[in-house]
């Protein structure tokens, strides 16, 4: 039996469901299954299908809950830039809202090397945040010899931090920010997406909405999870240079998309270390 057959499908609507089906990773992430790597890559390139990867960490006890992959108009599907997060299927690390996570990325066009990351989700939004290197530094794997077994060492020894992660949650979860402390963190935070605020249409404090009554707090927790959201997600609305009224587009880019939370989640340890 293939040792994806009996995950059952994640929904955004379940952050605790089983994971990932293999017909669902085959829809979503063809890159995964990709039967050879892109024609322009040399001899010294060796070749790893992504779910033979996948075959060795989930022996290992790790459950693919999402993946996605970059949507390039004339990049090759089967070849593109791919995410897929990770759990352990027995968890013994808690966290008030939040499950921790190994963040696995891979390429097999050359644009990069097998890649892992620590992260988490946050619960009551599905807000799937990655750390920065600083505190958690990642793990990359080029592509030469059978590289399985080491891609697999890489993500336990990560997942062995989860507890690292959960006492740094903790104290982003009891550091209480004044209005002045929160606005300055979204200021920053701001700059990070878009270099020159001041032309972006934008306020700071737009970066601080609160999309749902979990959002409420005052805590360092709760302002990068709000901050992070709304800069990833998008949909605020802002004015154009031209004065149209819009709003602004979600993140696609997975390259982009892990910049922004690694340096976000970096804003926030700068915090705990004033």
């Amino acid at each position: 039996m293939d040792n994806f057959s009996r995950f059952s499908t994640v929904t955004h609507g379940n952050a605790f469901s089983a994971g990932l089906s293999l017909d669902t990773l085959r829809e979503r992430v063809p890159a995964v299954f990709a039967p050879s790597a892109h024609e322009r890559m040399s001899a010294k390139y060796t070749f790893i299908p992504t779910d033979r990867v996948l075959t060795g960490l989930t022996r290992a006890g790790f459950i693919p809950v999402d993946a996605r992959q970059t949507q390039a108009r004339k990049a090759s599907p089967l070849h593109a830039r791919h995410v897929i997060r990770l759990r352990r299927r027995i968890e013994t690390i808690s966290l008030r809202d939040s499950i921790p996570e190994v963040v696995l990325w891979n390429a097999h066009d050359g644009s990069g090397s097998y890649q892992l990351r620590l992260g988490c989700l946050r619960v009551v939004c599905l807000n799937g945040l990655i750390v920065s290197m600083g505190a958690f530094p990642s793990v990359r794997v080029a592509h030469r010899g059978d590289i399985v077994d080491e891609v697999v060492t890489s993500a336990i020894e990560i997942s062995e931090r989860f507890g690292v992660l959960a006492s740094q949650v903790e104290r982003m979860e009891n550091r209480l920010l004044r209005k002045d402390e929160q606005m300055r963190f979204a200021e920053r935070a701001l700059a990070i997406r878009l270099p020159e605020p001041a032309q972006s249409g934008l306020l700071p404090e737009q970066l601080l909405t609160c999309r749902r009554v979990e959002d409420l707090g005052s805590d360092l927790w709760t302002c990068l999870n709000k901050v992070q959201e709304n800069l990833l997600r998008g949909g605020l609305s802002r004015w154009t240079a031209s004065g149209r009224r819009t709003r602004t587009r979600a993140i696609t880019s997975i390259v982009e998309d892990v910049r922004i939370n690694g340096r976000v989640w970096e804003l926030a340890e700068e915090v705990l270390a004033a």
